[in-house]
């Protein structure tokens, strides 16, 4: 049976590739341009994530999951013509994501990071850390918590979250026999979720961006309490590290981690990849630290600069919120860790930390590291193109308008549905949030309480989608962060991300029950805390422990 499934990948090309030799050539020059897909903002235009999904879950192989998504996603926009398939997968997909200079910038921001681990290992400054926690964090549960405080604490931006996080716990989470899975949940679980509900980060400005007249990030303030499913996540996974519970398939990793001392269980893609840290005792908790602050602070100050936060003619002069707002994540990424770095190098130049050839051998080590994390991000982002050609967001966007608006006090709940549907399937919140955004205001005004309700629903939603999807690209920095397998992470997270979010949306109801009774609807909020204690209170009586 795991032979079959392997041929899987295989099969689909090869049937695919007979169907586009079979049809003749594709329209070029004016005419492509003026060219609209037969299936264009049809229910067909979600079927290229949908089978990438659907692939990665059923082969657990990632990479060629996501290529045949883009494939089928070609051959729909192209009508089955073999010439328009190979042109829209390849110049319209892969290489024009390639190009884009935000992603470009993300990738930048990946690798500079990368090689700044790799540095901060040969230092010795990832092992004297280790060191030092293993006199100050004495089991476990204190693993675990260092790792949610430290998400918590870079609020940032969700990429620069994940691989920070990862990079700096890895070595202590290790010595406790905490399962890699586990590390990368804590890491996704503490990166958009903390980011959506963080005022000045890439993702406020993100959401900001998309309500007119200067109100979004006011609004986005006022929605903080009504994000259930950010809160809930938070207090979920504080409350299993603490109460020592796990489910689904993340306790077996778990108990083989703590039983056996196996923190894989299974593959380790990025095994040999990044030299071990050194054992180098002139290594000194500074030589990981320092960077890291160094990093923390230039990528703020980068994401200042990219708001005009600098700019004496700007608006945002002297208002740090307005930077924000109005930042570039990349931009603002891509110069703060690139001064990060060269500081990184002067100082351990300085120290005598290593020479310099050693140096200059940890760059490309470190981008070696970020390998499959940049293929997965760069097929991801293929599959997002062949969806927006094939026009998912007006199919999304008349579906709502159809069939939601009638439905008043319950729409906070239908809203999260989709906002969790559409955000699995494409494996972006952002583009989410901009499709979802606009109609929710069309229909409710901002002054009717159910308005702010469904703005926080679509972030909710959102986001909980990002977190489940296997091709979010959040859901693959957590995974490259904690160096695990990636499609692991995403089986091992679902069964706590979809609690949560069954959990969000019986709050989401609630909420709109309260505000269409005359209560306010924040009183939701309790009660889906005492529904998630409850939850695993149950869980734990019912003997779901690693220990």
């Amino acid at each position: 049976m795991r032979k079959r499934r392997n041929w899987l990948p295989l099969l689909a090309v090869l049937v695919m590739a007979v169907l586009a030799m079979t049809t003749g050539a594709f329209a070029a020059g004016e005419e492509a341009a003026e060219y609209v897909s037969p299936f264009h903002a049809t229910a067909w235009s979600l079927l290229p994530p949908v089978i990438a999904i659907g692939l990665a879950l059923i082969t657990k192989e990632v990479y060629s999951s996501l290529f045949i998504g883009i494939l089928t996603g070609g051959l729909l926009y192209s009508g089955f013509q073999f010439e328009g398939t190979v042109l829209h997968v390849f110049q319209d997909g892969v290489v024009s994501v390639l190009s884009d200079s935000y992603n470009v910038g993300i990738l930048i921001f990946l690798v500079i990071l990368g090689a700044m681990v790799c540095l901060m290992n040969k230092a010795g400054g990832s092992a004297a850390f280790g060191r030092w926690a293993a006199q100050n964090i004495k089991s476990r549960v204190g693993a675990q918590l260092a790792s949610i405080v430290l998400g918590v604490l870079i609020f940032i931006d969700d990429y620069f979250n994940c691989l920070t996080v990862g990079s700096v716990m890895r070595p202590i989470t290790d010595k406790h026999n905490v399962s890699r899975v586990k590390l990368a949940y804590l890491i996704d679980a503490t990166a958009a979720p903390v980011c959506i509900i963080a005022p000045i980060s890439s993702w406020a400005a993100a959401v900001s961006s998309y309500v007119p007249d200067g109100q979004g990030l006011s609004i986005f303030i006022k929605a903080i309490p009504f994000n259930f499913y950010a809160l809930f996540t938070i207090v979920m996974m504080i409350s299993m590290v603490v109460m020592k519970v796990e489910f689904g398939p993340m306790l077996r990793y778990e108990r083989n981690a703590v039983q056996t001392g196996d923190l894989f269980s299974g593959s380790n893609p990025y095994a040999g990849l990044i030299e071990e840290d050194s054992e180098d005792s002139r290594g000194t908790v500074i030589d990981l630290v320092l960077p890291i602050l160094v990093l923390v602070g230039a990528c703020v100050i980068g994401m200042l600069y990219s708001g005009s936060f600098f700019d004496p003619a700007s608006a945002s002069h002297m208002n740090i919120a307005s930077a924000f707002s109005s930042s570039d994540a990349s931009v603002g990424l891509m110069l703060g860790s690139s001064f990060g770095l060269l500081f990184t190098l002067v100082f351990y130049g300085l120290r005598r930390a290593m020479s310099f050839k050693q140096m200059m051998e940890c760059i490309p080590e470190g981008f070696k590291a970020m390998v499959p994390a940049i293929m997965i991000l760069t097929f991801a982002w293929s599959l997002k193109a062949m969806t927006d050609s094939l026009g998912s967001t007006e199919f999304v966007e008349a579906f709502v308008k159809t069939y939601a608006e009638n439905f008043a006090f319950f729409l906070p709940a239908i809203v999260f549905l989709i906002g969790c549907f559409l955000a699995f399937a494409t494996g972006t919140s952002w583009g989410t949030f901009g499709i979802l955004i606009p109609i929710t205001m069309a229909i409710f005004p901002l002054e009717d309480p159910l308005g702010i309700i469904c703005i926080s629903a679509c972030m909710a939603g959102a986001v909980c989608g990002d977190h489940c999807s296997p091709i979010s690209d959040t859901t693959i920095m957590a995974s490259a962060g904690a160096q695990c397998d990636h499609v692991n992470h995403v089986a091992t997270q679902l069964p706590y991300a979809i609690s949560c979010a069954v959990i969000s949306f019986l709050s989401y109801v609630a909420a709109g029950l309260l505000v269409h009774f005359g209560a306010p609807g924040i009183l939701a909020l309790p009660i889906g805390i005492v529904m998630m204690l409850v939850f695993l209170t149950f869980l734990k009586a019912k003997g779901d422990k690693v220990n």
